[in-house]
């Protein structure tokens, strides 16, 4: 009988690999001025977007399920229905969560793995059409 292949939660490091991450990305969008209109979304007081952030990819992950047991379920693109989000918005977050993974040193192949999964739910989350575009 075969081992079972690890969770993706194990394969990121588990909660330490997973924290790095979401440290990371917030150190980024904090510091970087080409994602200053995503960060203008948050508060000015990123800690507990850090931690919502940390529980969902968690749970996401497959690691304890954190933000559903505190939030209940995530429902991403409701919570995110008061932001404008584009695709440069979109694309401004992925800038962070790119540099995130590589500050990190995220090995391959879960460094493209994870960078996929975050950039279908970053797309998902767009919410408005682009200048000229109708939906």
């Amino acid at each position: 009988m075969s081992e079972p292949a690890p969770l993706f939660y194990d394969r990121l490091g588990g909660e330490a690999g997973l924290r790095k991450i979401v440290t990371s990305f917030y150190l980024h969008m904090d510091t970087l001025p080409e994602v200053r209109v995503v960060r203008d979304m948050h508060p000015p007081d990123l800690t507990s977007s850090a931690e919502k952030l940390f529980m969902f990819l968690s749970g996401w992950s497959g690691g304890p399920n954190l933000f559903i047991e505190k939030h209940g379920h995530p429902r991403l693109r409701a919570r995110h229905m008061p932001f404008v989000i584009r695709k440069s918005e979109r694309d401004q977050w992925m800038i962070c969560m790119v540099a995130a993974v590589d500050s990190v040193g995220l090995a391959e192949p879960v460094r493209t793995e994870f960078l996929h999964a975050m950039l279908h739910t970053a797309d998902f989350m767009r919410n408005h059409p682009e200048e000229g575009e109708t939906k």
